[in-house]
């Protein structure tokens, strides 16, 4: 949640942080702002809603700025307005201060420094920071410290960029659960939430440890409390990446993209007849000895884990179960030494996700992550890491990552399996032939089946309520297909295993509700058909996934979209791009903000 931009160096910092909240506008839009300092006194501006509100300032600016900070929110503390907007000052102005993140005791710290004379302007926890570290610069006169004072006193999770006409020149630093990374330039730094805020500019970072804290100045950043050879890494994101460019959404873009990102996967983790991952950071002896996995994840991410247990069902007999991190971060859990729980997050910085493999990694069980960002907290803090290869994901909406972690947990699993000897090589050989056909017949379906989704959309959009129903590895696409819809469009979706729908949905069901049915070929296809034919006899109106060839869904519904004949399991990397573009279309033809939907935010980095 919250985006965080800082800089610190040779160019106008006005721009370059107005550019850089651009760029991570994803991570929360419901107001804006940045300060600058100049001349022994800070400007601030701050806005209620996008950061398109923040243009007239900057172009209205004369003044050459060497050092701001900015922010974009996602409100927690207060309502989204232009008082609660960050950065936050302290009461002299002297101070300014953004925050990402949750204070759990700001309101005790905030009642004692009202006793000692502070004002506050904001409903927030995160200006209680701001009068704290003045507080403590009253008493020392040392900005530094009272900084890392200030810090000791807080409880809850956060990232800080900090400046003060006290230090001009400089930005202090710090973050607890939250991420903040320090991107390396010449004669210029850059801080941020997230790599594309400062893309563009550096390719060099440095990831801040949990816990840790530090100053930046233009020639250099300096850790407080520890000494750490300060190593830099090169991220390999392109700046284009992050560029919406000629298309008219990011989540198009993306949609469009997963064919290049599946080639990519393929040819990354499949080295001839064989699967290996470089990353991966986990013997073979341990692997062959599992007795026991558990994926953890969130949203879209669980919807992926959840059908990367279909998808061991066909190649290995290992017992697996898939948690919602946030539950299972407050289960009781008996863990063996022979676990293994498995990760999922595009970001790397999901609080609950990272939570949980806490809770494993103290009760001394083995982490893998499976991850979009390679120098994330879940990274850093897993035994092991597989990496997605997806590229920067701007829209809320995950897609490319989405298809990327099914790719990569379906190639675990094989590899898994082939450790363990319970697939032979002749059938791993032909996963292997069948997965690398995808981005070809993904840019194919692509081809064939745009205007015939934007055209079905187009029909379904005025429904008020839609199901969404399969089976077998078909109903986690189903509880994809609805989270999509509900997320860009706004209209209530269930998802449901198909067989369920007699035990209570079936009563929703009417001439004025949509139901899309995912029904690909395998050996449930008779059980699923029977479930259409109820519907139709409820007058639903149903909107088919189904085989190509299939002539006999034709008699059940007009509305049908055909998916390439693979077998069943792959059937997923098409039943997900057909699900995202009608919820696209839908949410489109509604007028919605679809890469910016109201109240979500890409990153969940607070409980």
């Amino acid at each position: 949640m919250c985006g965080i931009i800082g800089y610190t160096g040779k160019r106008n910092a006005a721009k370059i942080i107005f550019q850089g909240l651009k760029r991570l506008e994803y991570r929360g839009y419901d107001s804006c702002g940045l300060a600058l300092v100049e001349k022994g006194k800070i400007i601030l501006n701050k806005q209620a809603g996008p950061i398109a509100k923040l243009e007239p300032f900057i172009a209205g600016q004369k003044v050459f700025f060497s050092t701001g900070i900015g922010h974009t929110r996602w409100a927690t503390h207060g309502l989204a307005n232009r008082i609660n907007a960050h950065p936050h000052f302290d009461c002299q102005k002297k101070i300014a201060l953004a925050h990402n993140g949750i204070i759990e005791n700001y309101f005790t710290l905030k009642k004692e420094l009202i006793k000692k004379g502070h004002s506050f302007r904001s409903q927030t926890d995160s200006e209680v920071v701001a009068h704290l570290v003045e507080e403590f610069f009253r008493q020392t006169k040392d900005l530094e410290g009272a900084f890392q004072k200030a810090i000791t006193k807080l409880q809850g999770s956060f990232a800080f960029v900090l400046i003060s006409v006290y230090a001009p020149g400089k930005i202090f630093i710090a973050r607890k659960d939250s991420p903040l990374i320090v991107g390396l330039g010449e004669e210029e730094n850059f801080v941020a939430s997230d790599i594309p805020a400062f893309l563009p500019f550096t390719h060099r970072v440095v990831y801040l440890e949990e816990g840790e804290s530090g100053v930046i100045d233009a020639k250099k950043i300096r850790f407080f409390g520890r000494r750490r050879r300060l190593r830099s890494e090169t991220v390999s994101f392109r700046s284009i990446d992050a560029v919406k460019g000629r298309w008219r959404h990011f989540m198009l873009k993306e949609i469009y993209e997963q064919p290049e990102v599946i080639e990519r996967i393929s040819s990354f983790y499949v080295k001839g007849k064989k699967i290996h991952f470089p990353q991966l950071g986990i013997s073979q002896s341990f692997l062959k000895k599992v007795k026991k996995i558990y994926i953890v994840a969130c949203g879209t991410a669980y919807h992926a884990g959840l059908a990367a247990k279909y998808l061991k069902e066909g190649l290995s007999q290992i017992p697996l179960e898939v948690e919602v991190s946030s539950e299972f971060r407050y289960r009781q859990i008996k863990f063996s030494s022979h676990d293994l729980v498995i990760s999922i997050s595009q970001s790397g910085e999901t609080a609950d996700t990272l939570a949980a493999v806490r809770l494993a990694k103290v009760s001394g069980v083995k982490t893998i992550t499976i991850c979009n960002v390679m120098g994330s907290s879940l990274v850093r803090e897993s035994d092991g890491f597989i990496n997605t290869l997806a590229g920067p994901e701007v829209g809320v909406a995950s897609t490319k990552a989405y298809t990327a972690q099914l790719a990569c947990l379906f190639l675990f699993f094989l590899y898994f399996s082939s450790l363990r000897q319970e697939t032979v090589s002749v059938q791993r050989q032909k996963f292997i032939k069948e997965f690398q056909q995808i981005p070809r017949l993904q840019r194919e379906f692509l081809r064939l089946n745009f205007i015939k989704i934007k055209r079905l959309a187009k029909a379904f959009s005025k429904y008020g309520c839609f199901l969404f129903l399969g089976r077998g590895i078909n109903y986690p696409l189903a509880l994809e297909g609805a989270l999509k819809l509900k997320e860009i469009s706004y209209i209530p979706a269930e998802g449901y295993p198909a067989g369920e729908m007699k035990h209570g949905p079936i009563a929703l069901i009417d001439e004025y509700k949509g139901v899309v049915c995912i029904i690909t070929q395998g050996r449930l296809y008779e059980k699923m058909f029977s479930n259409l034919e109820e519907i139709k006899s409820r007058q639903g109106k149903i909107l088919a996934l189904a085989t190509q060839g299939d002539r006999t869904i034709k008699n059940l519904t007009p509305a049908v979209i055909f998916l390439p004949s693979l077998q069943e399991y792959l059937s997923i990397f098409f039943s997900a791009i057909a699900l995202q573009l009608f919820a696209y279309f839908v949410a489109y033809n509604l007028g919605r903000s679809i890469d910016k939907p109201r109240n979500l935010a890409k990153s969940v980095t607070v409980e």
